[in-house]
């Protein structure tokens, strides 16, 4: 009796492979790739160090402004808060008009920060999606802005501030920088490759308008790069000193503007300062702190597509 085997086929006590199907080795090689990737003690060990060399200058500055001078200057300096921390925020309220500036600083970085990401997004819509004479010339001249420093402009922007009426205000540490030149190169760099150009005709077809498809379609798309964006501008406009020394009074200061105030004198409180800086950290600590998770999932959300 003859007997017919077919090439790549198995025969024998196992079960019979065909060719073409993977083996034991492979499904088994796949199960492998597939187990998702575990942390060792190491990896704990450096992030343990990453944290704490993070975390280490903001308790410092904890300890610091709950000191006094004399006890910091000590040939060992503390390393643990003490009970002055209170004493020293109520003496930096005397010297400076923190509470005034906090106010002010909100207002100027929220404003800054709907600006700036609004107007972003669509000249980054435009120049991503949008086809129109001219608009390779404009980017490249938006782009080259930021080789610009912007001391060279401080100037003719106050000049121009001045003949607004705007000195002294708050407007004029809003209006210009509403836009950003980095903030266009980000959203434009993004929408580029988050919006499918077929998505974009097909809103053309259905009859919807361009500032409906930019509502219904690019605007879902452009959540995480939003968010990443919102997150820097915050704290470049809540950070900004030099603009706002020039543009607003000692009695209108932003929060950066008004801890020059707890540095005057010939010796100055160290534990002072330290205790204004720590007033003025807190607000972006507790805004983190709420949107941390949301704007690291944008990130992340950015990162990964597909």
């Amino acid at each position: 009796m003859t007997s017919t085997v077919t090439p790549g086929t198995t025969v024998g006590n196992g079960p019979v492979r065909r060719a073409g199907e993977p083996g034991q080795a492979s499904v088994r090689g796949r199960a492998v790739r597939g187990k998702p990737m575990q942390a060792g003690p190491l990896t704990y060990l450096i992030l343990a160090v990453v944290t704490l060399i993070s975390v280490f200058p903001l308790y410092y500055t904890i300890v610091m402004a709950s000191h006094t001078n004399a006890e910091m200057a000590a040939s060992t300096p503390p390393l643990l808060p003490n009970g002055s921390l209170f004493d020293n925020v109520s003496k930096a309220f005397e010297l400076a008009p923190l509470n005034k500036g906090l106010i002010n600083s909100l207002i100027v970085a929220s404003c800054v920060t709907l600006g700036t990401v609004a107007f972003c997004t669509l000249a980054g819509f435009a120049f991503a999606k949008l086809r129109f004479r001219g608009s390779n010339l404009l980017l490249g001249l938006c782009i080259g802005t930021m080789m610009v420093p912007m001391q060279m402009g401080i100037i003719p922007l106050y000049m121009l501030m001045a003949k607004f009426g705007f000195a002294n205000h708050l407007q004029a540490v809003i209006l210009p920088t509403l836009v950003t030149a980095f903030g266009v190169f980000f959203m434009r760099q993004y929408l580029a490759s988050a919006v499918p150009d077929e998505l974009i005709e097909a809103g053309y077809v259905d009859g919807a308008g361009t500032f409906r498809i930019f509502c219904s379609i690019v605007l879902p798309a452009a959540r995480p790069a939003m968010s990443v964006l919102a997150m820097l501008t915050f704290l470049t406009a809540w950070n900004d000193f030099f603009w706002p020394l020039i543009a607003l009074s000692s009695q209108n200061p932003t929060v950066q503007v008004s801890f020059q105030s707890l540095a005057t004198g010939y010796a100055p409180e160290q534990s002072i300062i330290m205790a204004g800086t720590l007033y003025g950290t807190v607000p972006v600590l507790i805004v983190f702190a709420l949107l941390g998770r949301q704007i690291v999932g944008g990130i992340m959300q950015g990162a990964v597509k597909g």
